[in-house]
């Protein structure tokens, strides 16, 4: 299963890109803006989500454009195609529309079709920035094995903040609407954290499997942010009603659920490692990721100047763990040269202020 006959209309600073010929390997070589990392974000967005930037839509329109942006790509399953397509509308520009195969659809819908996994610059300081990036970064992984797992984070968080206004209201808030509101949360912030368990349960296996060098291998360990099963969570919620009023906000959930990674050779957090090593336990992640992403649906792997940054040794078992993942690989660098070793088995494309030829 592969993604071809990609287009991209009027989104960031391409008007109108095509790209059919896809294979494993897709590499996209150009100079630094010539918008590579675009082609990435476009195709991360055939997943549900805000995609590889979490940028606005209104971003995201190419600067002159009157008519939003599309992104299509045909997906090849089992001898049939299956057209996806995301887009906006300069009447409602901050509306997400979703079409598979012509017809109108959730964007949550779109994993049902692709399990899509990346790696970016951006990313490199997950271990150290807040704990909020590691919640989004497993809600993303864990969105790659079940594609309803968006729409649990997504209630939950609404009745969330509709708790917390209460909370904070000058008057005290009816014991009634607390128990509509927290049974809400129950609903779906287990689920969430059910889901997140699942997710760090199955990886940590996966990454048990892989060798242990070149790419330092992390362990993980799930901190949830309350009891992860529904009568833990429900009950936690009643017994903190005082406490929350108190202070304006709800202080236990899945909103302060915690991953925590460790060097495990070294029994060092990660946040306390050398830069070299969290970047190879982001890489190691991101493999094992991708390997079980793959199982069941189409895998799609967006790997933003990763090459790049790793020696010789760590690339080519990069390349070698690559062809076993499953996945369809798109990588980006400024020049050829890093993938000399894969060259011949991909597909490159030369990107050049927005536009994108064949090489």
């Amino acid at each position: 299963m592969a993604l071809d006959r990609i287009s991209l209309t009027g989104f960031r600073n391409h008007a109108a890109t095509d790209l059919a010929g896809t294979m494993r390997f897709n590499l996209l070589v150009g100079e630094n803006g010539a918008g590579k990392t675009n082609v990435l974000e476009a195709l991360s967005l055939l997943a549900p989500g805000r995609g590889l930037r979490r940028a606005a839509l209104a971003e995201m329109v190419r600067s002159g454009s009157e008519t939003g942006f599309g992104v299509g790509a045909s997906l090849a399953q089992d001898g049939e195609s299956v057209r996806l397509a995301t887009y906006s509308e300069s009447a409602n520009p901050g509306r997400r529309r979703v079409r598979i195969n012509g017809a109108e659809a959730s964007a949550t819908s779109l994993g049902e079709w692709l399990a899509v996994t990346w790696l970016t610059p951006a990313m490199d300081g997950l271990f150290t920035d807040p704990a909020g990036d590691r919640r989004r970064y497993m809600d993303r992984l864990a969105l790659a094995l079940d594609p309803q797992h968006a729409s649990h984070v997504a209630r939950y968080d609404a009745a969330l903040r509709e708790r917390n206004r209460l909370l904070s209201d000058l008057r005290e808030p009816e014991s009634g609407w607390l128990d509509a509101i927290e049974a809400q949360m129950v609903r779906h912030g287990s689920a969430l954290m059910q889901g997140r368990a699942r997710l760090v349960e199955t990886l940590a296996v996966r990454l048990a499997e892989m060798p242990s060098e070149p790419f330092a291998r992390p362990a993980l360990t799930y901190n949830p942010g309350a009891p992860d099963h529904a009568d833990g969570l429900s009950q936690a919620l009643f017994d903190n009603r005082r406490r929350d009023r108190a202070a304006q906000r709800t202080l236990a959930g899945p909103h302060r659920d915690e991953l925590e990674v460790v060097h495990a050779a070294k029994r060092v957090p990660a946040a306390q490692s050398s830069t070299g090593e969290q970047k190879a336990m982001l890489v190691a992640m991101t493999l094992a990721h991708a390997g079980l992403a793959a199982q069941g649906r189409a895998g799609l792997l967006l790997l933003d100047e990763v090459a790049a940054h790793l020696d010789p040794v760590r690339r080519a078992a990069l390349f070698d763990q690559l062809r076993g993942s499953g996945a369809q690989v798109w990588m980006t660098g400024t020049e050829l040269a890093p993938f000399d070793s894969i060259a011949s088995e991909a597909a490159v494309w030369r990107v050049s202020d927005g536009a994108v030829a064949r090489a």
